[in-house]
């Protein structure tokens, strides 16, 4: 199972909505094939495996299957994976997360037992749990996981009011927020950061296969018309009403199939969403540059604390050391 979760990366940020899979044959003790969800439309993982097998004269029958998340029992992009594995003769699944989605109904394993093959469900659930953790959020609140991720200068500042808008962070710490980025379906900010730091708000520097959706909160109708991100509009969401309802906001793209969004707004975008108490984890770039002129983010463990979120881990992006925060449970 473990060899399951790790295939199941290679899709990530390839196949949402639909979540990462991954799926391992073992026969006498020997993995003998391996499949994961690699695109949209494409083989699931069970069907990549079964192909997998095949293509290397390995039989499937007998087999036990190892799958990170339970077997589909349904017609969508591609055929039920139950019968997949029913043709191919498999002896045994070993399912590590039971799937939410009720669009599915989650019969997968009753189907599979019925017809004669066994099933075991919660073998390393806790870690499928986590690799799944935007999908089984939107499955159960039918809106996205809420990221944040916000950089601070040696004293607390977001931005220097003393010199034109630049990235005061290093490049790997650039890089592992485009990562971030490619994870997540939509990306927020505010109008101020739109027009301050005119920004593309796309993934650029990891390679991708699809852009998030890029959300832009300008209630008063002030972004700059000649701004880089609308020239690209197809992919931009403007949302200009009055007063935004962050809740009916994210329900909304919630029924998008947008599972993970990611706020990348300044001070007053971000506590909006804390005051609310709709941020699920947060990340807190500390960078050693020094403001001139600095803009306050008025944040610290306190307030996180105030907004349900506690101190997970810590590392390092490049240059910057990183506090990751989380929902308490």
């Amino acid at each position: 199972m473990e060899r399951a979760l790790l295939v199941a990366e290679r899709g990530r940020g390839k196949v949402s909505p639909n979540p990462l899979v991954g799926c391992v044959l073992v026969k006498n003790g020997t993995i003998i094939a391996e499949g994961w969800h690699d695109h949209l439309g494409g083989l699931h993982a069970e069907q990549m495996a079964i192909h997998d097998a095949e293509e290397k004269g390995n039989s499937p029958n007998g087999a036990t299957a190892y799958v990170t998340l339970e077997p589909c029992n349904h017609f969508g992009r591609t055929p039920p994976c139950t019968e997949a594995l029913m043709w191919a003769g498999v002896n045994e699944v070993v399912v590590a997360h039971a799937d939410p989605n009720p669009t599915v109904r989650g019969n997968g394993c009753s189907v599979l037992n019925q017809a004669g093959i066994p099933t075991r469900t919660g073998l390393m659930e806790s870690e499928a749990r986590e690799q799944m953790r935007a999908f089984l959020h939107w499955c159960e609140h039918r809106r996205p996981l809420v990221t944040v991720k916000l950089a601070l200068d040696a004293n607390g500042s977001v931005d220097d009011r003393a010199a034109e808008s630049q990235r005061f962070t290093s490049m790997g710490c650039l890089e592992k927020v485009h990562e971030l980025r490619r994870d997540c379906d939509a990306v927020l900010v505010g109008v101020e950061t739109v027009n301050r730091d005119d920004p593309l708000l796309t993934v650029r520097m990891v390679p991708t296969s699809r852009q998030p959706l890029r959300v832009v909160l300008d209630p008063n109708g002030r972004v700059n018309p000649q701004a880089t991100l609308l020239k690209d509009a197809e992919g931009v969401m403007l949302v200009q009403s009055d007063f935004t309802n962050l809740t009916s906001l994210l329900n909304q793209l919630g029924d998008q199939n947008i599972q993970r969004v990611l706020v990348e707004g300044g001070p007053s975008t971000v506590h909006r969403f804390l005051d609310e108490h709709l941020v699920d984890e947060l990340f807190l770039v500390h960078s050693e540059a020094v403001h001139r002129q600095p803009v306050p983010s008025n944040l610290d463990h306190s307030v996180l604390s105030k907004a349900g979120l506690r101190l997970a881990d810590e590392t390092v992006w490049g240059e910057e050391r990183v506090e990751h925060f989380v929902r308490g449970r």
